[in-house]
């Protein structure tokens, strides 16, 4: 067995070119395996079956004396790492068959999105407001668009001037693979978004060399991504919320959306959602929402 795996790691480091320490992390993870095996009397990989495998995920969930329990992602990585060296053992001809195929790796659980409240938002696009120099309107700007249309932040930057359609009150957003949508933009974003081309955004094209998007920076660039996070997170401070990302508010235009009564579809289109199965994760939170409620409002919800 050590000859094998020896011969995996080599592949590993050779055929696949992995950096040191992904390989230091592979040699654990079947250091680990083989000691398992060993303990149960199982000292040729030929004699290792499918149970035996399941077995071994289920002893990474639980630990034991030597080792902690591992979460499910980081127990899911063991497991690529044993069925890659099953797979390779069968290739190099050493086993008849891969005991390892049909154990699946552990799903770690769904993370539910995190939104901030209506008042939350509220008190942080406060704090961009009234500062009226191009880089105030700009930044209060950009919020009032990601919030007001749900964008990715790599959507929001990469607007040009002809995307904003002011007479229809939307916007056209470039999402990922390329695929566009067309959705509304409220209209706080969008009086943000004509007092921003009136008095901030030509005080900023004109310190550059001219460029049809709508979000500048200070040189007349586009602005980045990354400067985009840092007006987002310098808002947060000041309102006192802590880390706030582009992606939370993201998530808190759809929750207040599904709150407020929108259907899931509708949601979905306005996020640019391939799947609605990628929406209703959404649900999940807003059904938490009227558990909250249900439980201080009802006078027969706490015993």
């Amino acid at each position: 067995m050590r000859r094998v795996v020896d011969g995996y790691l080599d592949h590993l480091a050779v055929e696949r070119g992995l950096a040191t320490n992904t390989l230091l992390s592979y040699r654990r993870d079947l250091r680990r395996y083989v000691g398992y095996l060993h303990d149960r009397g199982v000292d040729d990989l030929d004699a290792v079956t499918e149970l035996v495998v399941a077995g071994f995920v289920a002893a990474l969930r639980e630990g034991d004396a030597d080792h902690p329990a591992l979460s499910a992602s980081s127990a899911a990585r063991s497991v690529v790492t044993v069925r890659g060296l099953h797979r390779f053992a069968v290739a190099d001809g050493v086993v008849s068959s891969d005991a390892a195929r049909a154990v699946r790796p552990p799903v770690p659980p769904r993370r539910l999105p995190k939104a901030i409240s209506i008042a939350d938002v509220e008190a942080l696009l406060a704090a961009v407001d009234g500062d009226p120099t191009p880089r105030g309107l700009r930044d209060r700007t950009l919020m009032e668009t990601l919030y007001g249309t749900g964008a990715r932040i790599s959507e929001a930057v990469g607007l040009v001037l002809d995307d904003i359609d002011v007479d229809t009150a939307t916007v056209l957003l470039a999402g990922k693979g390329g695929k566009e949508r067309i959705v509304p933009i409220g209209s706080f974003a969008l009086r943000a978004v004509q007092e921003y081309l009136v008095r901030g955004r030509p005080a900023l094209v004109a310190a550059g060399r001219g460029t049809p998007r709508l979000f500048l920076n200070s040189r007349g660039g586009p602005l980045s991504r990354q400067s985009a996070w840092t007006i987002l997170r310098a808002a947060a401070d000041r309102a006192g919320l802590g880390p706030v990302s582009p992606h939370v508010l993201r998530h808190s235009f759809a929750t207040h959306l599904l709150d407020g009564g929108a259907d899931v579809r509708v949601v979905q289109e306005l996020l640019g959602h391939a799947s609605v199965t990628t929406t209703q994760v959404y649900t999940l939170v807003t059904v938490d929402r009227l558990r909250e409620i249900y439980a201080t409002a009802h006078p027969r919800a706490l015993g």
